[in-house]
């Protein structure tokens, strides 16, 4: 399965590093590709190392803009032309996603992504990786948008809050009819 992960690329603290580092290892052991931004900085590069050490598969979906940080032997690298194409290209080449911690890019994404699932424009499994409960918060927004009929389908159909990456994988496996 092509697992698209939307995270930071900056460095952070082992709460977050350790979980992703776990999830990235899961995942390269499961048979499993990382469709991933291409850095090779902060927690990008976490995960792109977790998956690769255990012979996973990389395929990277970078920016020209960025493309000085772009991982050097991804077994695929792709460059798009700006940052929504790019968000495009990933989720087209993924079966799955996950989104991990990050700043305002991730944010967008992740809202991205829900919002298209939303409106039927893919029906792929979306998990949010809540790591050291970082996405405590947006969670209780959506359980409120919910509640007051800003989503139009529960939030279990959008998207599944997992709390590590056993179980973040679990579900991506089992929604693929894998397990």
């Amino acid at each position: 399965m092509n697992i698209c992960v939307f995270l930071s690329a900056a460095d952070l603290d082992d709460r977050y590093t350790v979980p992703a580092r776990e999830f990235a290892e899961l995942l390269g052991k499961g048979g499993h590709c990382l469709v991933w931004g291409g850095s090779d900085t902060g927690l990008m590069k976490v995960v792109a190392d977790g998956v690769h050490a255990v012979g996973g598969r990389l395929v990277g979906v970078s920016v020209d803009f960025l493309a000085a940080k772009a991982r050097a032997g991804a077994d695929e690298m792709v460059f798009a032309k700006d940052l929504a194409e790019r968000k495009a290209l990933m989720l087209a080449r993924a079966d799955a996603v996950v989104i991990m911690v990050g700043g305002t890019g991730t944010l967008d994404e992740a809202t991205e992504i829900l919002e298209l699932k939303k409106h039927g424009k893919h029906d792929k499994p979306v998990v949010l990786l809540n790591a050291a409960g970082f996405y405590d918060g947006l969670k209780e927004q959506f359980r409120r948008m919910e509640a007051e009929g800003f989503l139009p389908l529960p939030l279990t159909d959008l998207v599944f809050f997992a709390e590590d990456g056993v179980s973040a994988l679990a579900y991506l496996e089992e929604s693929a009819g894998i397990r």
